[in-house]
């Protein structure tokens, strides 16, 4: 039997159609100083021609495994099922459109080593859009209750979680309550469980952030995440006195429009740090023939 590698990365995709930026996020693993890893890709029902092209993704390197389903079942299905497949001691999400940093499993899996008591860890993270870092995100360190009033106080693409996390029946809740919710009930749900998780304070991870992630959710999926919030602020005993606001948010952001939504994240997020011109492609030495058929390593 093959040893287990000491990491499962796990990325669902369905229908990405940039290539440059799947790419780049598939890249981003491959080329990690920490190299005891897998990384099982999930093609959650995308047309023939992605799933085509994510063939090449497994010819690349050994370590990657493709697993491919012809039907769309949702981010939390396809999570599940890398997990159900997932072989390492600890298991880090990645997102089809973002960045990890060359140092980022080597920094998570140190940091996890080093805190037994930690159950999972997420970190700090650069905002990305076409024109390059805009902006950073800083997260709690410790997050407490309160800390998920505003939102989730983990960037999901950056968590590193615990294998028995998962065995002890933690995984994704599947049913339509939870779609675009899916990872905030999960660290919920995990904080109430008494599961210890933190942030490391570095900038492991490039998240894209740009006008297009704020495009109106649809009615339902607010109504959703407003249930969701009800019922878990209610359990962790934070929904009075304040808690109610935090619970009609989604709906509130309805009547805000989505570009002023856009323009105030970027002033927040960017008043600490300038715009920095950056080029993924010079930094992380991407080869030249990278589109082109690879050769199996």
């Amino acid at each position: 039997m093959d040893r287990r590698p000491a990491i499962s990365v796990i990325m669902s995709i369905y229908n990405q159609r940039d290539r440059k930026r799947l790419e780049e996020a598939v890249l981003s693993i491959l080329r990690q100083s920490f190299t005891d890893f897998e990384f099982i890709i999930y093609n959650d029902g995308s047309d023939r021609e992605l799933a085509d092209y994510l063939q090449r993704f497994e010819r690349m390197d050994k370590r990657v495994v493709l697993i491919s389903n012809p039907v769309n079942h949702g981010l939390a299905y396809s999570l599940n099922t890398c997990i159900d497949v997932a072989r390492g001691k600890y298991l880090a999400r990645m997102d089809d459109d973002d960045i990890s940093a060359g140092s980022r499993l080597q920094v998570q899996y140190d940091f996890m080593e080093a805190h037994p008591e930690v159950a999972y860890a997420g970190c700090n993270a650069r905002l990305l859009d076409d024109n390059g870092v805009w902006g950073r995100r800083r997260m709690p360190e410790k997050p407490e209750r309160n800390d998920f009033l505003k939102c989730s106080p983990f960037i999901h693409p950056t968590v590193m979680i615990r294998r028995e996390v998962f065995e002890a029946g933690n995984t994704y809740r599947d049913s339509r309550e939870n779609w675009r919710c899916e990872d905030y009930e999960l660290f919920m749900r995990l904080y109430k469980l008494g599961y210890q998780g933190e942030n490391i304070q570095e900038d492991l991870f490039f998240y894209r952030e740009d006008r297009n992630s704020y495009v109106k959710r649809k009615f339902c999926y607010r109504m959703a995440e407003m249930r969701i919030r009800y019922r878990n602020f209610k359990e962790l005993g934070i929904l009075s006195p304040c808690g109610w606001l935090y619970v009609i948010r989604p709906l509130l952001a309805a009547a805000v429009p989505a570009g002023m939504i856009w323009r105030a994240k970027r002033l927040y997020h960017r008043q600490d740090m300038r715009h920095e011109e950056w080029n993924w492609e010079k930094e992380e030495s991407v080869p030249e023939n990278f589109g082109e058929t690879p050769t199996a390593v």
